[in-house]
């Protein structure tokens, strides 16, 4: 892997622009688009006033360390877009001890559902996937990416973006409003169009959340339903993770099976755990998970399909019902046929 603070330290800015053309994201997020670019870093940075520092809360140490960081985030992105094409899960024991004996490959753009009684290792399946596990959880699987396995180096240096994972709580700390919190996700991001991308997260995040919120709205105010529908709008449209994992998105509110088609769409591999049948049956395939180990493998059939009509209709009947309840209306015997 390329010595980002070695180059930094002897090449000049307009070298590095050169060779990394989002170094000029870099100079423009912290206003310091004047730098002579014929100089090094640390020259340049001599020419920089305390105070545009000051503004940033950092030094002139702090901008070359952070440009080092950038640049090494940026080329683990783009070998996380070009290359992840698949996921690999190899089994390996239950709580008794007892072989999986099960080999699960998942390509881009498809869904697949995690069932079994609550307590069953579910979540500890979702768990295995996140570390990207090499025999060194209790279970001893093993995940492959794109049929191989991650040595150490590859395996650390692409923890926390190989994987998104939308846990079943999540609550925000920020005092930001929806508006700042996705302006903020989208030039972390490096997003072309920061204005656009922040709208259609925005739009989607309404579009599945069962309540609407504004673009003024604190994230700290919202429910955890639009909660939900907001991260899964961010990951759909900003994050490169090319791993998603969902854990019981049925009790957030939100239009899942879209959630759900939406990330399918976007080339994710996404993995969910759930009780819904809904959920279960749209997925290409379903994990079944017994004493804390994968028991099967099953695809979804044509009869299965034809029984999704039936769960998708009765669905429908469920949430009208559900929004009769929210304003207040009564249940009458004929909402019900």
């Amino acid at each position: 892997m390329m010595d980002y603070k070695l180059l930094i330290e002897t090449a000049t800015i307009a070298r590095i622009t050169e060779l990394y053309p989002v170094t000029r994201d870099f100079v423009l997020n912290y206003n310091l688009e004047e730098l002579p670019e014929q100089e090094l870093l640390s020259d340049a940075l001599l020419q920089a006033s305390e105070e545009r520092l000051a503004e940033f809360g950092c030094t002139r140490q702090d901008i070359a360390e952070q440009l080092a960081q950038f640049l090494e985030t940026m080329q683990e992105r783009e070998l996380l877009d070009r290359e992840v094409r698949s996921l690999t899960i190899l089994g390996g024991r239950d709580k008794q001890g007892n072989p999986e004996d099960i080999t699960l490959t998942v390509s881009s753009g498809e869904i697949i559902s995690i069932v079994g009684p609550t307590g069953s290792g579910k979540s500890r399946l979702l768990g295995d996937i996140e570390c990207i596990a090499q025999g060194d959880t209790p279970t001893g699987r093993h995940i492959l990416i794109n049929g191989k396995p991650l040595d150490d180096e590859e395996r650390f240096s692409m923890e926390g973006r190989l994987v998104a994972q939308l846990s079943q709580n999540m609550n925000f700390v920020v005092d930001l409003t929806v508006a700042e919190f996705l302006e903020m996700h989208a030039r972390s991001r490096l997003c072309e169009d920061t204005e656009q991308v922040v709208r259609q997260c925005f739009d989607c995040a309404n579009e599945l959340a069962g309540e609407k919120f504004s673009m003024v709205t604190k994230v700290t105010q919202l429910s955890g339903g639009q909660s939900r529908a907001l991260m899964i709008a961010d990951t759909a449209y900003m994050s490169a993770s090319p791993v998603v994992l969902i854990d019981e998105i049925e009790n957030a509110g939100i239009d899942r099976k879209q959630a759900l088609s939406l990330l399918a769409r976007k080339e994710k591999i996404v993995l969910i755990s759930t009780h819904d049948p809904l959920l279960a049956l749209s997925a290409h395939k379903r994990v079944v998970i017994r004493n804390g180990g994968i028991h099967s493998i099953m695809e979804t059939d044509a009869e299965e399909r034809e029984s999704l009509s039936l769960i998708e209709a009765l669905d429908q009947t469920l949430m009208a019902i559900r929004h009769r309840l929210r304003m207040g209306e009564r249940i009458l015997r004929q909402n019900l046929e």
